[in-house]
């Protein structure tokens, strides 16, 4: 099916510290949102992860890395009868049975070159350049925001906080631990150790409470998987660690309502794989991730809304060594029970090589932008004078893509 009768059959189209205060967004309903940001880093493959199975051109393409059509060995699992979803997110495609998933595809950035620094570094700042702001559009967003009455607006889990979350509006961070757990003797003396500064016992009493709801009821946080485990294991013990303490953090009253976390591994240069292989794996651990977060959230979820990006996507053709390499347009994510799910938002460029941006990459066709402005106008309700403004500076041509969020 090509661009003009897909359009015309409209299937897919759709114009560590404490935190001791809590955070309430002004909502015209009691619902306390929720949202969470996370940054695929290394260029997430969207053909393969949401593949086009009704572009003709598609298997042409992708050779080997072709996924098959829902049903049959190794297939895709099927959307909405154009596009598929990669086999290793189950969990994603159960969320978008339940309309609990809206796909973005053909999705890009403003920027256009193919450097991973430069197109983070625009997907966190807002603008159309690298490097134009040391501050990031969700905490400028979380400053225009109605009465954030908290400390801390949002949580930044990892071992650095991103640029996303720099700016004037206070955000705290947690990070897991590679060392092993303290035993009471030796934390009691640290704590003694401490007691005589006041900053210093502040700060340790701070992290300490900051892992307590982290660790949410088990008390494990920040407990590395065995070193000795294997790769896979370590991956996906690490994703279950940090979504727990995200959900920690989030379901808590008295907590941020926003958290970011960060992912890495996309840049598959060489063996991508198909249905099995080196991509597979790393979609089947994020899925799991994404699962744990569900179930920790547990009633908070219903106004949670999560949303997965990455800086740029990969070439529409394979590479030499069996992999793909750095391109334009790809695709996002947003999921969670406050989303209008069960649907996939993409003008489709096709796939033909006249279609195609620079004769290699899926075309961009859907601002990440957009999407941005109409979950922050409608989940976390900053205002749109302050989106055109402050939090997307030179974005006019970018207008909000409504009906995202559940009303």
């Amino acid at each position: 099916m090509q661009r003009r009768e897909f359009l015309r059959r409209g299937a897919v189209l759709a114009g560590g510290t404490l935190l001791s205060t809590r955070v309430a967004f002004a909502q015209a309903d009691s619902r306390q949102p929720r949202f969470v940001l996370a940054i695929l880093r290394g260029a997430l493959d969207g053909l393969a992860s949401v593949p086009p199975l009704g572009d003709r051109n598609y298997g042409e393409l992708r050779r080997e890395l072709a996924l098959h059509a829902p049903g049959e060995t190794g297939g895709a699992l099927p959307l909405n009868g154009f596009f598929g979803l990669h086999p290793s997110l189950e969990f994603l495609h159960q969320c978008y049975a339940a309309r609990e998933l809206t796909v973005l595809h053909a999705l890009a950035s403003p920027y256009r070159e193919r450097s991973h620094f430069d197109g983070q570094d625009v997907l966190e700042n807002g603008t159309p350049r690298p490097h134009a702001l040391q501050t990031g559009w969700l905490n400028r967003a979380l400053a225009a925001a109605p009465a954030p009455a908290a400390r801390e607006a949002g949580v930044s889990l990892g071992q650095n906080v991103p640029l996303v979350m720099r700016g004037p509006a206070a955000v705290t961070s947690w990070s897991p631990s590679k060392l092993m757990a303290l035993d009471e003797d030796t934390l009691s003396r640290i704590t003694e150790l401490y007691s005589g500064d006041a900053l210093l016992a502040t700060r340790l009493a701070d992290a300490l409470a900051a892992n307590t709801i982290a660790a949410g009821d088990d008390g494990e946080a920040g407990m590395m998987a065995p070193q000795t485990a294997p790769a896979a294991v370590r991956g996906s013990a690490r994703y279950a660690e940090v979504v727990r303490a995200a959900a920690g953090f989030l379901r808590r009253a008295d907590g941020p309502k926003v958290a970011v976390f960060d992912t890495s591994g996309w840049d598959t240069h060489a063996n991508e794989g198909g249905a099995q292989g080196q991509l597979a794996a790393r979609l089947g651990e994020l899925d799991a991730g994404l699962a744990t977060l569900r179930q920790e959230l547990g009633p908070a979820w219903k106004d949670t809304a999560v949303l997965l990006l990455t800086e740029f996507g990969r070439t529409a053709a394979v590479n030499g060594t069996r992999g793909t390499d750095h391109g334009t347009a790809t695709a996002g994510f947003l999921l969670g029970g406050a989303v209008a799910g069960g649907r996939v938002i993409a003008d489709w460029p096709g796939l033909t090589a006249r279609a195609l941006y620079q004769g290699r990459d899926l075309a961009p066709t859907l601002d990440v932008r957009s999407v941005l402005k109409g979950v922050l106008a409608e989940h976390l309700a900053v205002p749109a004078r302050a989106l055109e403004q402050q939090v997307f500076p030179e974005s006019s041509a970018a207008s909000a893509l409504r009906g995202l969020i559940r009303s």
